[in-house]
């Protein structure tokens, strides 16, 4: 049975709400607006790693120490973890957009707890709740690019969304270089409060965006699914293209409806091997080094030989590069195929990994000079490869009825590792110290 529109229904009460952006210019405005979801996650990966050197932050926290710091870092890592494995059900329960706009809401309490914190174990408390925040952007923005991208531009646009990330975290890198400069505990917190800022706009954008048409149309919302279709494609509600897409989604609908039962242990049952190369891509992703340079990139530096603010400086211009080694995806995802790029990637990920340990280890006089072009590459060949893909194979080989219990699966498994990394990387610094980096190569 069709649902009749009210207010209370997923777009509002308005089926054909006028818009001044529909086709591609609506479906770029869509996913640059979706990917603040992925930036906000960014933005927290990158901001801990520039304060956590500083000297009014080491003497608010009374010198904390490896331990304590890899907490305050990776905590964000367990409530994104726990959030994630939820997400999947949440969202199919209140929609795509409600997610968006629930997980923004709650990162924006954690960023709060953050930047008024009075000592380490509030500062515990507001990483976890930001972390809850994170686990449901981090799922469902994925989802939703890919539900409402046609599919001749979803690797392209999935790529761009991960640009929008890394464009987070060396936002946030060069928010902590120049809070430097300020005096007294601002100059931790301030960077800690433009989480809020970021955060606001998403959850009260979030309201202004479209509900994914194929959750609409898998709700019987089938008026309203049409119609976002329609300004996706940017012609008229009768038009063939609009007719082919409805009717194919409908019929996948239907098809999946004679499943029956949803649950995750149906989705593992039926679709194990997607649901693992999906888990393992995000496993892989992290046990490879990244967050070993993104959430410690200046401690990086200065065991490398930097010292206070240059190091978050050559931090700075390791962030500038990173976005740009994700742009090349943008126009090759499609055409070398997924397979071809985090080969590619890997194989330079390894040598520039490898070779920043050896650097550490001869400790000579350009050593410093030589690991940062050591972690330029790395982060570079990242960036270009097993950053976006990752998180674009998820919801292209699961199917429409447990697409998101599948994403939120495999991004639990990013968090899982995210966690593992963050918090054993400082007590890995100071004990195994240049073995670190060719261990990581190994994966």
């Amino acid at each position: 049975m069709v649902r009749q529109h009210d207010s209370l229904s997923p777009n509002g009460g308005n089926i054909r709400k006028s818009r001044r952006l529909v086709g591609q210019p609506l479906l770029y405005a869509l996913t640059c607006f979706a990917s603040l979801g992925v930036f906000l996650f960014g933005y927290d990966q990158g901001v801990m790693s520039g304060i956590i050197t500083g000297p009014q932050f080491q003497a608010y926290f009374k010198q904390p120490n490896s331990y304590q710091i890899g907490t305050m870092v990776a905590i964000l890592e367990v409530g994104a973890f726990i959030t994630s494995i939820a997400s999947g059900r949440v969202a199919d329960m209140i929609g795509r957009r409600k997610t968006l706009f629930t997980g923004a809401c709650i990162f924006v309490i954690g960023g709060a707890i953050q930047t008024f914190t009075t000592g380490f174990k509030i500062m515990v408390l507001g990483r976890i709740v930001s972390g809850f925040g994170v686990g449901l952007l981090s799922t469902i923005v994925p989802i939703y690019q890919s539900e409402i991208s046609p599919a001749e531009h979803r690797g392209k646009l999935a790529c761009i969304e991960f640009t929008g990330n890394i464009f987070g975290y060396a936002s946030s890198v060069w928010i902590d270089y120049f809070s430097s400069f300020l005096e007294g505990d601002w100059s931790w917190r301030l960077p800690l409060f433009m989480q809020c800022v970021i955060g606001s706009i998403l959850a009260a954008g979030s309201l202004l965006l479209p509900e994914s048409p194929r959750w609409l149309i898998d709700n019987d919302f089938l008026d309203e699914g049409r119609s976002v279709i329609s300004d996706l494609h940017g012609v008229e509600l009768d038009d063939l293209k609009v007719t082919a897409e409805f009717e194919e989604i409908k019929d996948m609908v239907q098809k999946d409806r004679l499943i029956g039962d949803r649950s995750y242990l149906a989705m593992w049952r039926r679709y194990r091997q997607r649901v693992l190369i999906a888990m393992s891509s995000q496993a892989f992703a992290q046990l490879n080094g990244i967050n070993v340079i993104s959430y410690y990139a200046p401690m990086v530096f200065e065991q490398a030989g930097w010292i206070g603010r240059e190091a978050i400086l050559m931090t700075g211009i390791n962030g500038i590069i990173y976005v740009f080694s994700t742009v090349p995806t943008w126009y090759l995802v499609d055409v070398w195929g997924r397979r071809a790029i985090l080969m590619s990637g890997a194989a330079v990920m390894a040598i520039a990994l490898t070779a920043t340990g050896w650097f550490m280890y001869i400790d000579q006089v350009y050593t410093p000079n030589a690991v940062v072009v050591c972690v330029i590459v790395f982060n570079a060949a990242f960036g270009f490869s097993w950053g976006p893909i990752p998180w674009l194979y998820p919801p292209e080989i699961m199917p429409l009825a447990f697409r998101a219990k599948g994403v939120s699966m495999s991004t639990a498994t990013n968090w899982l590792f995210n966690w593992i990394v963050g918090q054993v990387t400082p007590t890995l610094q100071e004990v195994i110290k240049w073995r670190l980096y060719p261990m990581h190569a190994f994966f």
